[in-house]
């Protein structure tokens, strides 16, 4: 009886180390969806562009992932914010700052300049300068020739707010208009990541759906 007692004994076991194997996969399987989950409900969203103020970079009805706000945007960097509110001077020396109601809508542009920053427009060329350095800005449509008259340019960005503009120069609702003005910092929801879809009346090969943006 001994041979099939112990052939018993190792049936078990194997049916023991099948079912552990199985709850270790089950486990991993379950944590790796849990953190899959975590980093797009806090690290990564999903966001679809409305309009065309970011044209050519972004057309309508792309579907873009952003970076919440954990991660600091830089000059050049596309952000969404959320306008609840905005930055006006309430000084003709452009130094006193208030911040009041937005545009009150989700905006999607580019980073110009942050807070400390000159900031310097000529709108008869459309040369746009940051600390005394012109942009070299290839993604724009149309040279920044439209003022909407927000400030008298140069001035400085105040501490604790973006000056933001679209791609689509000559018909974005930005920076430059006194709905938006500026920007405070937390209101960026993110920085655009990458472009993972784009309609097909929007593009002319399958590759085109796809950019990264960051």
């Amino acid at each position: 009886m001994e041979p099939e007692e112990k052939q018993t004994v190792s049936a078990e076991k194997e049916n023991d180390g099948f079912f552990s194997d199985l709850m270790d996969i089950a486990e991993s399987g379950f944590l790796t969806v849990f953190i899959i989950m975590m980093i797009f409900i806090y690290l990564i969203r999903r966001v679809t562009v409305d309009g065309g103020s970011m044209n050519p970079t972004l057309l309508h009805q792309d579907q873009i992932f952003i970076v919440t706000s954990v991660y600091e945007p830089k000059n050049g960097q596309i952000v969404v914010i959320d306008d609840k509110e905005s930055g006006r001077f309430v000084d003709e020396a452009q130094q006193e700052v208030s911040r009041s109601s937005g545009a009150g809508i989700i905006l999607i542009k580019r980073l110009i300049a942050k807070g400390g920053q000159e900031l310097s427009i000529n709108f008869e060329n459309g040369d746009v300068q940051v600390d005394g350095v012109t942009l070299d800005e290839p993604y724009i449509a149309d040279p920044t020739t439209l003022d909407e008259y927000a400030f008298q340019y140069p001035f400085t960005v105040p501490e604790g707010y973006v000056f933001v503009m679209g791609d689509n120069r000559l018909n974005s609702m930005d920076s430059r208009s006194p709905q938006v003005a500026l920007i405070p910092e937390d209101e960026i929801i993110g920085t655009a990541l990458v472009r993972y879809d784009r309609s097909p009346e929007n593009r002319s090969k399958w590759t085109e759906r796809f950019d990264y943006l960051f």
